[in-house]
C-alpha cells in the first residue's frame, strides 16, 4: 500500500450523459507493447509530508497501484500540448493506465503555454460532458484558480498533475517538484566546472515564461548555481516548441559569440541545440545540457552531444495520478502529495537505465479517448 495520509470525502456516481467522441481507431490502441502492458508497480516515489508543503519535506514510500477500478469512471485530462515527447509520454501513460484500470478517459490539449483562454474553454468543454475527475496540466501556476474552484464546488475532484498550479482546492497532486529538476541539472554544472577549474559561462533556457514548474525549475537551477565559479551569462524564456527553442539558442550564440561555454535548459532546447551547435560547428566549445527528459535527449546522450538530463519519469506520474483519481471516487485512502524520484542520466547511467516510465513507445501517437461515451 502507498503511504495513507487522507481519506476521499465523497463517493461520486458515474455519469451516463452520452456524448459525441473521437478515436483514432482500435489498431493504434492495440498496438501499445506487451512491455509497457507489464505492471508498474510498486514503484519507489516521495510522499510530501504534510502534503503541499513548501519546504519540499517528504519521505520516501514504496506505491502500490489498485488491480482495477469498481465502477467505468469517466476522467478528463487537460494538458498543454503534444507537441513534445514529454506530453506524448504522458498520453501514452493515461491511455495504457484507463484500459488497466477499466475507466474512461478524454484528453483535451491547450496547443502551448500561451493559449491560457483556450485551456480555460477546455475546462469548460470538459464539465460539459460531466466527468467524474479531472487529471489538470496547467498552463498557469496561477490563471486557472477560479475554474478550479468552480469545479470542486460542483463536487468534482481535480489532481494537479506534474505542472503545479496554486490552488488551495485541489483533490491532490501529483508531480515531482521541478525545484529538483532544475537542482540536478545545476549541481551536474558545478561537476563538469569541478573537472574544468576553470569557471563557467551558461545560457540557460527555462520554458515558457509563467509557467509553475519553470518558475520552480529555474530557482531550482540558480539554487545550484549560487556561488560558484559558473555565471548564468544569459536567461530566456519561451514555449517548448521546437522552433521556439531554435530561435533562442541562436539568438543567444549571435548575442554572445565565443562566450558561452554550456547552452542549457529544456528537452526542447537541448534537442533543437544540438542541430544548431552541429550546423555552427561548436561541438567541442559549446557543451548542452536538459533539466528533464525526452526520447530526442535519450538520443543525443548516447551518441555523447547531449552530456546528461533529470527525468521526472512523467509516464509514471501520470500512472499514480489516474490511480489516485480512482482513488478518491471509490472514496479509497489516497496520498494527497506524491512524485516519483528524480532521476539522472548520462551517459555512464544510460547503460543500466530503463527508461520506460520516461519516455513513449516508439512510434506511438496521440490518443485522445479511451472508451468515452
Amino acid at each position: 500500500m502507498p503511504d495513507i495520509t487522507s481519506r476521499a470525502r465523497r463517493h461520486l456516481p458515474r455519469s451516463r450523459v452520452l456524448i459525441a467522441s473521437w478515436c483514432l481507431g482500435l489498431a493504434l490502441i492495440l498496438s501499445i507493447s506487451a512491455e509497457a502492458r507489464e505492471p508498474w508497480y510498486p514503484a519507489e516515489v516521495n510522499v510530501w509530508d504534510p502534503p503541499f508543503n513548501s519546504e519540499r519535506q517528504r519521505v520516501d514510500r514504496e506505491y502500490r497501484a489498485l488491480d482495477h477500478a469498481a465502477e467505468p469512471w469517466r476522467v478528463c485530462m487537460l494538458i498543454p500540448h503534444l507537441k513534445d515527447a514529454y506530453w506524448l509520454t504522458v498520453n501514452f501513460a493515461l491511455v495504457d493506465e484507463a484500459r488497466r484500470l477499466g475507466v474512461a478517459v478524454a484528453v483535451f490539449t491547450a496547443g502551448g503555454y500561451e493559449y491560457l483562454d483556450r485551456q480555460r474553454e477546455q475546462i469548460g468543454e470538459c464539465l460539459a460532458q460531466e466527468p467524474d475527475g479531472i487529471l489538470l496540466g496547467a498552463v498557469s501556476l496561477d490563471g486557472l484558480n477560479d475554474l478550479i474552484e468552480t469545479v470542486v464546488d460542483r463536487g468534482i475532484p481535480v489532481i494537479d498533475l506534474i505542472n503545479g498550479v496554486s490552488s488551495p482546492r485541489i483533490s491532490a497532486r501529483v508531480g515531482v517538484d521541478f525545484w529538483d529538476m532544475g537542482q540536478a541539472a545545476g549541481a551536474y554544472l558545478n561537476k563538469l566546472q569541478e573537472q574544468r577549474a576553470t569557471p563557467i559561462r551558461a545560457a540557460w533556457f527555462p520554458g515558457p515564461d509563467g509557467a509553475g514548474w519553470v518558475e520552480a525549475s529555474d530557482a531550482g537551477f540558480r539554487d545550484a548555481v549560487s556561488g560558484r565559479p559558473i555565471e548564468i551569462i544569459t536567461s530566456m524564456n519561451g514555449d517548448t516548441g521546437r522552433a521556439a527553442q531554435t530561435a533562442l539558442v541562436k539568438t543567444a550564440l549571435e548575442q554572445y559569440p565565443g562566450q558561452i561555454d554550456y547552452l542549457v535548459g529544456t528537452a526542447v532546447t537541448a534537442e533543437a541545440a544540438v542541430s544548431v551547435v552541429r550546423k555552427r560547428q561548436l561541438k567541442d566549445r559549446v557543451g548542452l545540457l536538459a533539466d528533464y527528459y525526452s526520447p530526442g535527449v535519450h538520443r543525443a546522450i548516447r551518441r555523447g552531444e547531449v552530456i546528461a538530463a533529470p527525468s521526472d519519469l512523467p509516464g509514471l506520474q501520470t500512472r499514480i495520478a489516474l490511480d489516485t483519481m480512482v482513488r478518491i471516487l471509490e472514496g479509497r485512502e489516497f496520498s494527497p502529495h506524491v512524485a516519483a524520484k528524480v532521476v539522472l542520466i548520462d551517459r555512464e547511467k544510460l547503460s543500466t537505465w530503463d527508461p520506460s516510465a520516461a519516455l513513449p513507445p516508439r512510434g506511438f501517437r496521440p490518443v485522445f479517448n479511451v472508451d468515452w461515451q
